[in-house]
């Protein structure tokens, strides 16, 4: 299997500015993203950035970089951008890892690409939910599967509702009950990523702010890659940058 990894690094950031570009341990966010995605045996590992200076980042360290328009809605259109720049086949593999995680699992980014195929265009990842908090959580996407492991949909809400279950208790997760929490990693077909900045926004998207469900909406299939580890959370805040700064440290 060959697929090329291609991270969308925006400089701009509205609770950590310059966050691309945060040290951790003598090297930038970005660079130490590109490190662990080329672990997981990608062709190629791109930067698809919009700032020059993250361009200098990465070309001081190495690593390949490409600058794309500053006006793109989304990552997954940015990486369109690149993906067609490189001369990438239409059937080529290529995973969206996203700039801010510097702990992503390798051995995800791969299982992830493995399971696109000419009939599945998409694929993204999830892992089961244990905790009753997340359950409800709406800032916890989750993610509901056919027989095949492809999603039924994606939502906020908390998706199967087991209506039995939670009308005796909502302390603690119904026995049988495994919600799954959806891991926000992306591989597209070259071909439907130059597609998919052309579909129309769908209503279902605007309403529960999720981009995945314009694919679902527009009859694509998306696949779903199941793990049972839990992924090391991303750089959102500065609490989470002073916890990923203290792994690179020791």
């Amino acid at each position: 299997m060959s697929f090329t990894v291609i991270i969308p690094a925006r400089l701009a950031s509205t609770r950590l500015p310059n966050k691309p570009l945060a040290d951790l341990g003598g090297k930038p966010m970005v660079v130490r993203v590109a490190e662990r995605a080329a672990l997981s045996g990608a062709a190629q590992v791109i930067v698809a950035t919009d700032h020059p200076d993250i361009v200098a980042a990465c070309e001081q360290h190495q690593v390949a970089v490409r600058l794309t328009r500053i006006d793109h809605p989304s990552g997954t259109d940015r990486i369109a951008e690149v993906a067609a720049e490189v001369g990438l086949r239409p059937e080529a593999v290529v995973v969206n890892v996203q700039g801010d995680e510097p702990l992503i699992d390798p051995a995800l980014i791969r299982a992830t690409a493995a399971l696109i195929t000419p009939e599945v265009p998409m694929a993204t990842a999830a892992h089961p939910i244990s905790d009753i908090a997340e359950t409800f959580n709406p800032n916890v996407v989750k993610v509901v599967l056919d027989r095949a492991g492809r999603a039924l949909y994606f939502s906020r809400a908390t998706i199967p509702w087991h209506r039995d279950g939670f009308a005796k208790s909502k302390e603690s997760l119904p026995p049988g009950y495994q919600p799954l929490r959806h891991i926000g990693l992306y591989a597209f077909s070259n071909s439907f990523l130059q597609t998919y900045p052309s579909l129309e926004p769908a209503p279902l998207e605007q309403v529960e702010a999720l981009e995945q469900l314009r694919v679902l909406w527009h009859g694509f299939s998306i696949a779903v890659h199941v793990t049972d580890s839990i992924p090391a959370a991303g750089v959102d805040t500065p609490e989470d940058l002073a916890r990923v700064r203290r792994h690179f440290s020791t």
